[in-house]
């Protein structure tokens, strides 16, 4: 049986439970941020950063066209590019627009709730993405970003070409 808590403890534990107190330690009281809807969680944890439907239709589309030898996630390239040609030093990323802050797009958007938090989130995205297409560059990689929602037919016929055109050293 649980034993009851009196005193300063049960009283702690008793703000913590009315309110969006996340850390109670020795003297002091954290709150915490508001809590998440179970639908925001769900669908948070739906959002899959590797295997996306794009990025597997862009592999089906560079194995019909012949391209094959690539590596995904590559570690050993800077980013680990979902798409990665080592020898031939091509990195392509499948970019989602609202993560990786599209400019002008319109699935680029902030939500309204947590302001602070997502803006914080995107910059240090937009930083990261910067560094890493820098640094891969600075190493003489070419850089291919395909945008969710540009995302087509024509334009993953495009990329194909102009991979082509840059394996064969044009």
């Amino acid at each position: 049986m649980e034993r009851l808590m009196t005193g300063v403890q049960g009283y702690l534990l008793l703000i913590w439970a009315m309110s969006s107190v996340s850390d109670i330690t020795m003297n002091r009281m954290v709150a915490s941020e508001p809590a998440v809807s179970e639908a925001t969680k769900r669908t948070m944890s739906a959002n899959r950063c590797k295997n996306t439907s794009i990025e597997l239709a862009v592999r089906k589309a560079l194995r019909s066209a012949g391209l094959t030898g690539y590596r995904l996630h590559w570690e050993k390239a800077p980013g680990k590019p979902d798409i990665a040609f080592p020898g031939r030093k091509l990195a392509i990323f499948v970019n989602g627009c609202f993560w990786h802050r599209h400019e002008g797009c319109k699935y680029s958007y902030t939500p309204k709730t947590r302001v602070d938090f997502w803006n914080k989130k995107f910059e240090d995205n937009i930083r990261r993405d910067k560094h890493n297409y820098e640094e891969l560059e600075s190493q003489r990689w070419t850089v291919i970003i395909i945008w969710e929602c540009e995302f087509s037919s024509n334009r993953i016929t495009s990329v194909i070409e102009q991979l082509k055109a840059a394996m064969n050293g044009s």
